[in-house]
């Protein structure tokens, strides 16, 4: 492993190794049975109770056709399941949002929020990654050119607004999040990038805040932790780990990475803050709370990391860190050290990013093949699963979690895997 500071690292270690970060988001619970935003209720893939470990297509609860196309993930709250998507129309590219019914499968509503000319998009992305973000009464779906919108969630439009042309020939991919009052959007581009906090109700500006991305942009998702009583929010991209405050969005503190694209979001836990680049470069561990540029006093440790591309963004599970890239190479690093605890080859490529329950960790390959994976000091495969999707699918959305559930989304349908709990 390669340190910046051995001598801080194995001080910081003895000192914070027990420590917790608390895992929190103050606007959203951290162990609810739901799942209101990309990745959770914290926006760390954590999920509460335990989920099936096997099953195949002859054992799924549902599979649902869509009758949109994206790459968005899932979020569920109660009995409904909200999700972004497209349609190609003569005038140009409908983006919609859809709520389905957990227990039924059926399209409860679909509404088209804007009509627009499909921008340029990398042969990976869709019109229609982001994920939505709901508080349990609005909806809230991005899609960059095509706008933010704002719905009840029973369909009933509040507001819409434009916030920029998004240049360049990637796509959109960074999801919004729900902050008290506030809808916090990233919107970094190829042109001038800033992140937004505008209010839920009326979808006026809050705050705008500049942001560094060119000359690639960014895709990454804002996750907020309590640090000490008082809030922090962080946003990889290009460069480095950014802080800010989220009431007004002040920049806090920053630390440098290793390597652009920054697509990956944290994880979090034992005081520390978890950081993957998007292209090749170290994984690194970062203690929040600093002021400034704190790339040489407060990053705890960073260790090697070689293999390509890693868009999957990393879980931490125990004192396990997972990391998986696109190419399929799994590797579990010590999260109070750095050290490399294992690396195996799964099958696949992979896009979309690993959840955890019950102490497992599942992550999805674009064919649709689950990997149950116990992460400890020892590499354990727990069973590989697959839904029988059909050779067209492709999976690049985040599974979801929900009650006993496992929620998983292709180009064109929505699996549900396991018993309803409550």
């Amino acid at each position: 492993m390669t340190r910046q500071k051995t001598t801080f690292a194995i001080v910081y270690c003895c000192v914070f190794a027990g420590l917790l970060l608390q895992g929190s988001l103050r606007a959203a619970d951290s162990v609810s049975t739901d799942w209101p935003r990309f990745r959770g209720p914290a926006g760390t893939g954590q999920g509460a109770g335990n989920l099936p470990t096997k099953w195949d297509e002859n054992s799924i609860t549902w599979a649902a056709d869509l009758p949109v196309h994206g790459h968005s993930s899932p979020i569920v709250v109660g009995n409904r399941i909200f999700l972004t998507g497209w349609t190609q129309i003569d005038a140009g590219v409908e983006r919609r949002v859809l709520c389905i019914d957990r227990k039924s499968s059926k399209v409860l509503w679909n509404q088209v929020v804007a009509v627009a000319k499909g921008e340029r998009l990398h042969n990976m992305n869709s019109w229609a990654t982001p994920s939505c973000a709901t508080d349990g009464d609005l909806v809230v779906a991005f899609f960059g050119p095509g706008g933010l919108h704002c719905l009840t969630v029973d369909g009933e439009p509040k507001w819409s607004r434009e916030l920029g042309d998004f240049p360049g020939g990637w796509g959109i991919g960074g999801s919004p999040i729900l902050y008290g009052d506030a809808i916090i959007q990233n919107c970094d581009a190829q042109g001038d990038s800033f992140l937004i906090a505008v209010n839920k109700k009326t979808g006026k500006d809050m705050w705008r805040t500049p942001r560094r991305s060119k000359p690639r942009g960014g895709w990454s998702t804002p996750i907020v932790i309590d640090v000490n009583g008082h809030d922090e929010l962080l946003l990889n991209g290009e460069f480095g780990l950014q802080a800010y405050d989220p009431n007004d969005g002040t920049p806090t503190w920053f630390c440098k990475a290793f390597n652009g694209r920054g697509t990956p979001a944290p994880a979090i836990g034992h005081g520390l803050v978890y950081v993957v680049n998007g292209k090749s470069g170290d994984v690194y561990a970062v203690k929040p709370g600093g002021k400034g540029d704190v790339t040489d006093d407060r990053m705890a440790w960073h260790t090697e990391r070689k293999g390509g591309r890693d868009l999957p963004s990393p879980i931490l599970v125990g004192s396990s860190l997972f990391v998986v890239n696109m190419a399929g190479i799994a590797t579990c690093y010590d999260a109070t050290t750095g050290d490399e605890r294992w690396k195996v080859r799964l099958n696949g490529e992979y896009s979309g990013s690993p959840v955890s329950a019950g102490g497992l960790i599942y992550v999805c390959d674009e064919n649709g093949i689950v990997s149950v994976v116990k992460a400890g000091e020892q590499f354990e495969l727990i069973a590989r699963n697959s839904v029988g999707a059909a050779k067209s699918e492709v999976f690049r959305s985040s599974p979801a979690v929900s009650q006993g559930q496992l929620f998983l989304r292709s180009t064109n349908r929505l699996f549900c895997i396991g018993k309803l709990t409550q």
